[in-house]
C-alpha cells in the first residue's frame, strides 16, 4: 500500500503531461454569477485571449451560473480537479483556514478602487495568493466586482433600519460579524438561491454591488437600495495546482499573459458596469436607490468600525498593520 501511495503523484502526473501532449488542452472555468456580469465578460475575455496568445492549443470553457458547481462545492470540485479554474470571491477563503483573506470583508476599509489595488497588486497581495499553494492552489490573479450596499423591502437610512432584518451574507465570519453588529441576522445562503429566499421572504435583504443586483434581478424583489458601499466584493482567480504546474512553460507564460490582459479588462468592466447598473436599477423604478448623507455614512461607519478590533486575531495583527500602513488606517467618523 505504502508503494501505490507514492507512486499516485507520479501516475497523475503521468496522465497530465499525456492529456497535455494532445491538443487543445481543455480547462474549465466553474463561476457562480451571470455571464454578464464583470467577472463574467472577464472569463470570456480570458477564454478569448488563452485561445489566441495559445493559437488554439487551449480551450477555455466557461460555465457560468452555478452551472456546475455552487457556492459550497466548487472549491472542492477544484481541488479535486472536476474543473480547472475558478473566480470565487475572497470571503470563500476563510473556510479553507485563511483567514487572512477575510480582511477584504473589512467594513469601511477601503474608499476606492485604487485604495483596493494598493493591496492586490503589491506585495501583500502575491503573499497571500502565495498562501493557497498550501491548499493545492495557485492563484493567478484578483480581479474587482464592486462595492456593497445594503438592500432590504423597508427604507434604510441609518444602521437601525436593518435591526432584525434577516441578511443574506457570504460564509465569512467578518460579514457575520458585521450583521450582527448591526443587530440584525445573518444568513449564509448560496448565490443561486438569494433571489428565491427574497421573494418568499425566507430573507429580507442582500448586501451587494448594483452589478449583482441587476445580473441576479434581485431589484425586482428589493424595494430599497441604500449606497453604503461598506465593504469591496473581489474575486481571487485560482486553478488546481497539480493541473497548472504539469502545464507545459510556454503554455504557462502564454496563460499569465492572458491573465494580465484579462485582469485589466476585469477592473476596468467592473467599475464600468457598477455605475451603469446602478442607473438602469433607479430607472427601473422597482428599486428606490438612496445615497446616504456624510452624516447617514459616518453613522454606519461608528456601528462598523469596531469589526477591525473585534477581528484583528482572527486575520492577523502584522497583516492588518501592513495593510493600514498602506493605505491608511480607517478613518473614525466625525
Amino acid at each position: 500500500m505504502k508503494k501505490w501511495r507514492f507512486a499516485l503523484p507520479l501516475l497523475a502526473l503521468i496522465w497530465f503531461q499525456l492529456a497535455f501532449a494532445q491538443t487543445p488542452i481543455i480547462i474549465r472555468f466553474s463561476h457562480v454569477v451571470a455571464s454578464d456580469t464583470p467577472k463574467g465578460l472577464a472569463a470570456q475575455f480570458f477564454a478569448a485571449k488563452a485561445a489566441e496568445y495559445t493559437s488554439k492549443r487551449v480551450r477555455v470553457e466557461v460555465y457560468p451560473n452555478s452551472t456546475l458547481y455552487n457556492d459550497t462545492e466548487e472549491m472542492t470540485a477544484l481541488q479535486q480537479g472536476h474543473v480547472q479554474m475558478l473566480a470565487p470571491s475572497l470571503a470563500k477563503f476563510g473556510k479553507l483556514d485563511l483567514p487572512e483573506f477575510e480582511l477584504f470583508d473589512l467594513p469601511y476599509l477601503f474608499d476606492s478602487y485604487t485604495s483596493v489595488h494598493k493591496i492586490t497588486e503589491g506585495p501583500i497581495g502575491k503573499a497571500l495568493l502565495k498562501k493557497l499553494e498550501t491548499k493545492g492552489l495557485t492563484g493567478l490573479a484578483y480581479w474587482d466586482n464592486g462595492f456593497r450596499s445594503f438592500s432590504a423591502n423597508t427604507p434604510i437610512r441609518s444602521p437601525a433600519d436593518l435591526r432584525n432584518k434577516r441578511i443574506r451574507i457570504q460564509n465569512s465570519q467578518v460579514l457575520s460579524a458585521q450583521i450582527r453588529r448591526l443587530d440584525a441576522i445573518p444568513i449564509n445562503l448560496i448565490f443561486s438561491d438569494v433571489y428565491q429566499a427574497l421573494a418568499t421572504g425566507r430573507i429580507d435583504g442582500t448586501e451587494n454591488p448594483p452589478s449583482n443586483m441587476l445580473t441576479q434581478k434581485i431589484f425586482d424583489v428589493q424595494k430599497h437600495y441604500t449606497l453604503t458601499e461598506h465593504g469591496f466584493l473581489g474575486y481571487a482567480v485560482i486553478v488546481n495546482q497539480q493541473f497548472w504546474d504539469a502545464l507545459p512553460e510556454d503554455i504557462r507564460s502564454q496563460l499569465n499573459r492572458a491573465m494580465k490582459d484579462s485582469t485589466i479588462y476585469a477592473n476596468r468592466v467592473a467599475e464600468r458596469a457598477n455605475a451603469q447598473d446602478l442607473v438602469r436599477i433607479s430607472k427601473s423604478r422597482k428599486t428606490e436607490v438612496y445615497k446616504p448623507s456624510s452624516e447617514e455614512i459616518n453613522a454606519f461607519k461608528r456601528a462598523l468600525l469596531p469589526i477591525h478590533k473585534e477581528m484583528r486575531a482572527r486575520i492577523g495583527p502584522a497583516l492588518l498593520d501592513a495593510v493600514y500602513a498602506e493605505i491608511g488606517k480607517p478613518t473614525t467618523p466625525n
